[in-house]
C-alpha cells in the first residue's frame, strides 16, 4: 500500500507541472492581457486623472497619453518584463510553498481572497453533499427493492424531471415563486445571511443562516440527485440478480438481512468510492450561476471575475491548489476501493 501511495503522489508532480505549462502558456497568447487592460482604462480616464480599479494602487493613475517609459513600468510593476520562462519558474517556487502572490484587481492576497471566499461555496458544497448522500441511498435502496412498482415509476419520474431542469433555470423559478416575486414572499432573495444577522441570538443566527440557504441549497442539489439515486438503484439491482443472493434466501435468511448484510456491501462500493472526489469538490468549488442568481459571493464569482479581469495570480493560484485536491481526490478513491473492497489489491491499480 504504502509503495503505490508513493507511485501516485511521485505521478502527481508531472501531472501538476503539465496542467500549469499548459494553463501559462495559454495566459501568453490570450489578447487583453492585465496591461494591455489597464493601459485601456488609464487612457480612458483622461486629463483630469482618476483611480482606476478596487485597489487603488499608484500605477493605477494616469495623466493623458502613455509613453514608453510608463509601459515599461506597468510591465515591471506585474513581472511581465522578465522572459516567460524566469516568471513560470519564479511562479512555481513560490506555488511549491504555497505563496501565490496578490490579485491584480483587487490588490489583496490570493490566500486571503480564497478564504473570505470559501465560507459561500462551502455552505453550499456542504449541504449539497450531506443532502445528496442523505437522500439518494435510502432512495436508490428503496426504489431496487420495489422495482417496477408504482413507487418506482413515480419516483423515477419526479428525479428525472428535475434532472432535466437546469440548476440556474430552477433557482430562477424558486425565487419567483418563493422569493418574493410574483407568488409568495417566503425566502430571502440574497445573501446567506440577513443584514442584522450579528444582533440576532445563537439560536436565531442558525434558523436566519438555513432560511438563506434553503433556494440555493435545492437549485444546486437537484441534479446530483437524480444521478446518484439512479446510480445507487443500477448499482443494487445488479447485485440482487445475482447467484449468491439467490443462495443467501434459499437458506433461509430474511430479505432485510439479505440486503444489508449482503447485498449492501457489494453495491455500495461505487457509491462510496466517489465519496473523497464529491466531498472535496463539495468544500472548495463554487457554482457561478448559483451564486449569481442569489448574490452569493463565492469561489465561482472570483474565478469568473478573475478571468474576465485576466487576474492571473487568481486563474493560476486556484488552479495550482484545485489540481492538487483532485489529484489527492484520485488517490483517495483509489485508496477506498479496497478499503471497501479487500478483493481488490493495489497491485491490480497500478
Amino acid at each position: 500500500m504504502l509503495i503505490y501511495i508513493c507511485k501516485r503522489i511521485l505521478l502527481m508532480v508531472p501531472t501538476l507541472l503539465g496542467v500549469m505549462v499548459i494553463t501559462f502558456t495559454v495566459t501568453q497568447f490570450v489578447p487583453g492581457g492585465p496591461v494591455e487592460k489597464l493601459i485601456a482604462e488609464m487612457e480612458g480616464v483622461g486629463e483630469g486623472g482618476g483611480e482606476v480599479g478596487r485597489g487603488g494602487s499608484p500605477l493605477y493613475r494616469a495623466a493623458s497619453g502613455l509613453n514608453a517609459e510608463r509601459i515599461e513600468k506597468l510591465n515591471e510593476f506585474y513581472g511581465f518584463d522578465k522572459p516567460p520562462l524566469e516568471r513560470f519558474v519564479n511562479m512555481m517556487q513560490r506555488y511549491f510553498v504555497f505563496d501565490f502572490g496578490s490579485s491584480y484587481y483587487y490588490q489583496r492576497s490570493v490566500a486571503e481572497l480564497v478564504i473570505s471566499k470559501l465560507p459561500v461555496s462551502m455552505s453550499l458544497g456542504l449541504w449539497s453533499f450531506l443532502i445528496v448522500y442523505g437522500v439518494c441511498i435510502p432512495l436508490g435502496i428503496a426504489k431496487a427493492v420495489r422495482h417496477g412498482s408504482t413507487f418506482d415509476i413515480f419516483s423515477s419520474s419526479v428525479i428525472l424531471v428535475g434532472y432535466a431542469i437546469p440548476g440556474f433555470v430552477l433557482g430562477i423559478a424558486l425565487l419567483v415563486f418563493f422569493g418574493g416575486g410574483s407568488f409568495w414572499n417566503i425566502f430571502p432573495l440574497r445573501g446567506i445571511v440577513s443584514d442584522n444577522w450579528g444582533e440576532l441570538s445563537f439560536g436565531m443566527k442558525i434558523l436566519d443562516y438555513l432560511w438563506h440557504m434553503v433556494l440555493p441549497i435545492i437549485s444546486s442539489a437537484v441534479g446530483s440527485l437524480a444521478v446518484m439515486t439512479m446510480l445507487t438503484k443500477n448499482s443494487f439491482l445488479e447485485e440482487i440478480g445475482k447467484q449468491y443472493v439467490l443462495t443467501a434466501k434459499a437458506k433461509g435468511l430474511s430479505e432485510k438481512k439479505v440486503l444489508y448484510k449482503h447485498i449492501f456491501r457489494n453495491a455500495i462500493i461505487p457509491i462510496i468510492t466517489g465519496f473523497p472526489g464529491y466531498f472535496l469538490a463539495a468544500f472548495f468549488t463554487g457554482s457561478l450561476l448559483i451564486e449569481t442568481i442569489f448574490s452569493l459571493d463565492g469561489m465561482g464569482l472570483l474565478a469568473y471575475e478573475a478571468v474576465l479581469s485576466r487576474d492571473y495570480p487568481i486563474v493560476l493560484g486556484t488552479l495550482y491548489f484545485f489540481t492538487i485536491l483532485g489529484l489527492v481526490a484520485r488517490l483517495l478513491s483509489d485508496i477506498s476501493y479496497v478499503v471497501v473492497d479487500p478483493r481488490i489489491g493495489f497491485e491490480k491499480l497500478d
